[in-house]
């Protein structure tokens, strides 16, 4: 297929254009810099994704098989709930754009990023959750959440109601690997990112390559109109995951600290008071995907490889 990727250099975009390459695809990169087009895409749509009118533009003369949207304004860790304001534009308008974008280059199929938090930042207990719980329901949420989970559901929804697309929604877990466990590896050595006495919330994760593997198969096999959790087998505890991180580099315990240490950062904190555990079974039995890393003690061991 030829595939328009929005993302493409993005934390999960770089292994998904690799991967889409090596799978025989052929892939034409959005980006807003022309110096930032790569050498493995066959090709480039340079322009704004929230310029509608720039983006069909730039897009003119292209036909493509499918469009993947990968784009987030995230950069590191978001610490408040407003440092996801541009990615909530990014899930309504830019999804709303990359649908028009679809079809005006004669794309049949969509696959959209989503995110575990769609399912609510509350607290959902223990047992995995499946694609058929509600999604995109604020519930008890804090009203700073809210916007949050507004936007993956439009995303979503927008994704699943375009006539003559079809639209697929991959709800990933949080995601780590090289790059994040080598950012995060000089502070844990200093013991300089604490943990919650409490353990924290029990969440699911992904190895941002089997994040874009997963991307592949179900831009391959994914059913039209389908969810699919993407997640690691096992759910960790916020203590558990830092616990492991710092193993993996040879750092010292992480601290423990009291709650009331993580209000300056509330978004964060509501991640430590609630829990999202998903199930993958969706995932693996209708896509033929798993994981490479069942679960964050593997994948960070794996990580750290890469790691000095």
């Amino acid at each position: 297929m030829r595939v328009i990727v929005a993302g493409a250099t993005g934390t999960i975009g770089r292994p998904l254009v690799e991967l889409l390459v090596a799978a025989g695809h052929e892939v034409v990169g959005v980006t807003r810099r022309p110096d930032a087009v790569r050498p493995t895409w066959s090709g480039a749509i340079v322009a704004d994704v929230l310029d509608r009118t720039a983006l069909l533009a730039a897009a003119q003369g292209i036909r493509a098989d499918a469009v993947i949207h990968e784009l987030t304004a995230i950069d590191g860790l978001p610490l408040r709930h407003r440092d996801l304001d541009a990615t909530n534009r990014l899930r309504v308008q830019g999804t709303s754009n990359l649908l028009g974008l679809a079809e005006a280059v004669g794309a049949r199929r969509m696959v959209t990023r989503s995110f575990l938090a769609g399912y609510g930042l509350v607290d959902h207990g223990t047992m995995p959750i499946a694609e058929g719980a509600p999604f995109g329901v604020p519930g008890s949420a804090s009203p700073q959440a809210r916007p949050i989970i507004e936007a993956l559901k439009a995303a979503e929804r927008l994704t699943r109601a375009t006539l003559g697309i079809d639209g697929i929604n991959l709800r990933y877990g949080l995601f780590y690997g090289p790059e994040s466990l080598r950012a995060m590896a000089p502070r844990l050595r200093r013991r300089a990112l604490p943990v919650p006495r409490s353990g924290g919330g029990v969440h699911s994760y992904v190895a941002v390559r089997d994040a874009a593997a997963a991307t592949v198969a179900a831009l391959e096999r994914g059913d039209a109109n389908a969810a699919y959790n993407v997640c690691d087998d096992r759910p960790v505890a916020w203590n558990d995951f830092f616990d492991a991180a710092a193993r993996a580099v040879g750092a010292p315990r992480p601290l423990r600290v009291p709650s009331w240490f993580f209000r300056p950062t509330p978004y964060v904190a509501d991640f430590l008071a609630t829990s999202i555990p998903m199930s993958n079974a969706r995932a693996k039995a209708r896509l033929g995907w798993a994981p490479t890393a069942p679960t964050t003690e593997e994948g960070l061991r794996l990580a750290a490889r890469s790691v000095s």
